[in-house]
């Protein structure tokens, strides 16, 4: 095994890229090499290297396009003869100038609709000369003899072309890495911290979580492992911009994916999730085999298994509702810790009107209606939570018996009437009893009256008594 290819096999490791890629970029390297010594701009300089023999072979690539007119073949005629009177000082040139093949001019002759580039492009009749059975469409490939060197400048100008190639497939190798994973949950460390934006270490890129995708309240320290889900990797100017999210619903999916094997292997599945991050969630879960558990395959053993997903989300509360086909059940459910006492569903406008205990009002609704809010999110219908009164409830019961039949419905307006009128007696029999009693009362106000007075007359009676017996007591 030569040099070359053990230098070329390092590379390949310390940027975990591929083989292929670095010895095409080498190509590359000797093809700007050749045409900044021995070439021209009116060549399509290919070349083929063989890294165990240290061998490349140099090829002019052209295409076969329809033959120019009169005109155009005149004008391309003219063009190449300035080309050729142009005298260039290769000593004089920058290195940078033949760093990429692209940023080349190319001498384009033609109308807009159709041009003729005669780097890359060779007419019909020309090719017929060369080859007899070519197409539209098809390569002329023109070998070059390999030169003996090159100078220094061809030198320098390769090696930056091989560094700014390799940094190119580095980059892409990565973007195409972690778009593979995006919608993913990894692993990273907290690099800095700027500002509101926090850079977290992903080994081999450096992701963002913006400040709208951080939960509320939650610290992150630099140097700290944290768990974050891969929201959007797009490519920038230095390489792929990896956008985090610790926010997201997503991120409670795999985590209890990797948490709970039964999840992994397809025996309970996640219907759906409704969050507030950093507050609480709520996960319903399903299956169809009767021997497994799904809620308490999820707690696991004394809640071994809920409070490690517990701790990864930052000391988040987490419901596990088990879901229902029937959607009164799944409502019910999804209220819990609060117990339901009668649900009335309305199919068409997706809304359930829910009552419960009015002692238990304030927990089936939560605090700042959170519990009811995510329960509405999770199962897709409207609640309302109304206090239970059983008399209501007698009520629409009983009217929902009259709608049964056209003969029950004639009774209950008889019925109804009859108690119209029991009513309007009864108030009548009320009023009348108010009277009797505001006239009694009356009657014993001015009884009580009338014994005060008495009572304030008597008094001085016996005080003129009294005085009299004194003064017979006196006089004897």
């Amino acid at each position: 095994m030569s040099e070359l290819i053990n230098a070329i096999k390092q590379v390949c490791e310390e940027k975990k890229i591929n083989y292929d890629l670095v010895v095409s970029a080498i190509e590359s390297a000797l093809a700007a090499a050749y045409r900044k010594d021995y070439g021209n701009k009116l060549q399509n300089i290919k070349v083929t290297f063989n890294p165990e023999t240290s061998q490349s072979k140099i090829f002019d690539v052209k295409t076969v396009v329809e033959d120019l007119t009169e005109k155009e073949e005149a004008a391309l005629l003219q063009k190449i003869e300035e080309l050729k009177k142009q005298k260039i000082n290769r000593k004089e040139r920058e290195p940078r100038a033949d760093l990429i093949e692209n940023k080349e001019e190319e001498t384009l002759i033609g109308e807009e609709e159709r041009k003729f580039n005669p780097k890359t492009e060779i007419q019909l009749k020309d090719a017929l000369l060369i080859k007899k059975d070519v197409k539209i469409g098809d390569e002329i490939v023109f070998d070059l003899e390999e030169p003996e060197g090159y100078g220094r400048m061809a030198a320098q100008t390769a090696k930056q072309v091989i560094v700014q190639k390799i940094r190119e497939i580095e980059k892409e190798t990565i973007f195409n890495e972690f778009k593979d994973q995006e919608g993913g949950v990894v692993n990273g460390l907290i690099q800095r911290v700027e500002g509101r934006l926090v850079f977290v270490d992903l080994d081999k890129a450096i992701g963002i979580l913006p400040m709208d995708e951080q939960i509320y309240g939650e610290r992150y320290n630099v140097g700290g492992r944290i768990r974050v889900y891969i929201k959007e990797v797009r490519s920038g100017v230095r390489g792929a911009e990896i956008v985090l999210s610790r926010k997201s619903e997503e991120i409670v999916r795999q985590i209890f994916m990797m948490e709970i094997p039964e999840l992994a292997n397809g025996l309970i599945e996640i219907k759906s999730i409704a969050r507030e991050a950093g507050s609480r969630s709520k996960v319903a879960i399903y299956t169809d085999s009767e021997n497994i558990d799904p809620v308490g395959s999820c707690v696991g053993q004394r809640g071994v298994r809920i409070q490690t997903i517990i701790n990864e989300l930052g000391g988040e509360k987490i419901d596990i509702v088990e879901y229902n086909e029937d959607p009164n059940k799944y409502i019910a459910n999804a209220l819990a810790p609060a117990k339901i006492l009668s649900i009335k569903i309305d199919e068409k406008l997706k809304r359930a009107i829910v009552k419960v205990d009015p002692e238990k009002l304030s927990l089936a609704i939560g605090k700042a209606g959170q519990n009811a809010r995510l329960a509405a999110r999770l199962t897709g219908w409207k609640i309302d939570i109304l206090p239970y009164n059983p008399e209501e409830e007698n009520e629409d019961n009983s009217e929902e018996l009259e709608e049964e039949t056209e003969e029950d419905n004639k009774n209950n307006l008889l019925a109804e009437e009859s108690i119209e009128e029991k009513t309007e007696k009864k108030i009548e029999e009320d009023k009348e009893e108010k009277k009797e009693k505001k006239a009694k009362a009356k009657t014993k106000t001015k009884e009580t009256k009338t014994k005060k007075e008495s009572k304030t007359e008597k008094k001085p009676v016996k005080k003129e008594a009294k005085k009299e017996s004194k003064k017979k007591i006196e006089k004897k």
